[in-house]
């Protein structure tokens, strides 16, 4: 596959994305989450574009060759749906289909409730509909109490969370002390001890900080069953140059995020197809918790459900697996491309 870089430039922002597939084919847009890249869907961009569709995936803001903002509330989901937009604008085309992982997925729903004109359809892998993009107030919902009891664990696995909070640039710290280092320790397969056992984000404040409190990352082996070399090398060369800082601020932001979903115009329905892929062995986005989707499939009346046997980076790990379900989901249930 041929995959093609280009650079949208704006006077408050600059988006860089990669690009590929027939200029006229249906649009599906890909969009990563922490501590990701736009190459990180390359599994997805190079399947999509094999079979007709045009696929793009950006550096969202804070990453890449995309701009590193400094304030903390630069990084609210308004202004990141925001650069959405103004890509899809960009590429002269009305409506996408839109595709999320981890912090993209929050940023996908956003897309799909303020602006249901300009999206066919919203998929998400790892995070389900009405939890991250409520802020705390939907995170703390489908927290496992019989696992997180509220005395002793009252964030459950999002721990880790209230501790970026209170901490946040001695957790920048820790993670820039050794950019390669933090990314084989982040981006490791499912294990299926995560039912098991609490997750170790849930232990963070604990610990006294990531990595049981230690001033860097350890030097732990390549997951190769998540990152080729390439993936390592291109994350770790963006993360040193750039730093965490930017992608930190995605978490100082969830007051203000809740308020940005509380005033979607269709309240918290979204009435358009929408497919959540979940990981079995995801220790965050904990698919065990009985509450984990409930606010979903109260509020998607046209959802589509899929689980793999992966952990958090599913579309990595398991991409054969995510890309039938997605390219299921669109041939079934999504508006023919003639449409759109």
């Amino acid at each position: 596959m041929n995959t093609f870089r280009h650079v949208l430039v704006t006077p408050a922002h600059t988006t860089s994305y990669l690009q590929a597939g027939p200029e006229d084919g249906p649009l599906l847009m890909f969009v990563h989450g922490w501590p990701g890249l736009g190459s990180t869907w390359h599994y997805q961009l190079g399947h999509f574009a094999a079979r007709g569709y045009r696929v793009v995936a950006p550096d969202m803001r804070g990453y890449g060759d995309s701009t590193i903002h400094d304030d903390p509330a630069d990084y609210r989901q308004e202004l990141i749906v925001a650069d959405m937009i103004a890509l899809l604008d960009h590429l002269k085309r009305g409506r996408a289909v839109w595709i999320g992982h981890d912090w993209g997925s929050p940023t996908v729903w956003n897309i799909a409730a303020h602006f249901p004109d300009r999206c066919v359809a919203a998929a998400a892998l790892a995070v389900a509909f009405g939890t991250l993009e409520r802020g705390w107030d939907g995170l703390l919902a489908v927290v496992d109490r019989a696992r997180y009891p509220e005395d002793t664990s009252p964030y459950g696995q999002f721990d880790y969370m209230a501790f970026y909070e209170k901490h946040a640039k001695r957790v920048v710290s820790v993670f820039d002390a050794a950019p390669g280092n933090t990314v084989k320790a982040m981006f490791r397969r499912g294990d299926p001890a995560v039912h098991t056992r609490p997750a170790p984000r849930s232990l963070i404040t604990r610990d006294g900080g990531w990595f049981g409190g230690a001033p860097t990352a350890p030097d732990a082996p390549l997951g190769s069953t998540v990152l080729t070399e390439r993936d390592f090398g291109e994350l770790t060369a963006a993360l040193t140059r750039n730093g965490f800082g930017g992608p930190a601020c995605y978490y100082l932001n969830h007051q203000v995020n809740a308020r940005y979903a509380d005033a979607a115009p269709g309240g918290h329905m979204l009435r358009l197809p929408v497919l959540f892929v979940g990981a079995a062995y995801d220790q965050v986005a904990d698919l065990c918790s009985p509450t984990a989707l409930d606010a979903m499939r109260s509020t998607c009346p046209d959802l589509s459900e899929a689980t793999v046997t992966a952990g958090h980076w599913l579309h990595m790990e398991a991409a054969p697996e995510v890309n039938l379900h997605l390219e299921s989901w669109l041939t079934s249930h999504v508006a023919s491309p003639r449409l759109w």
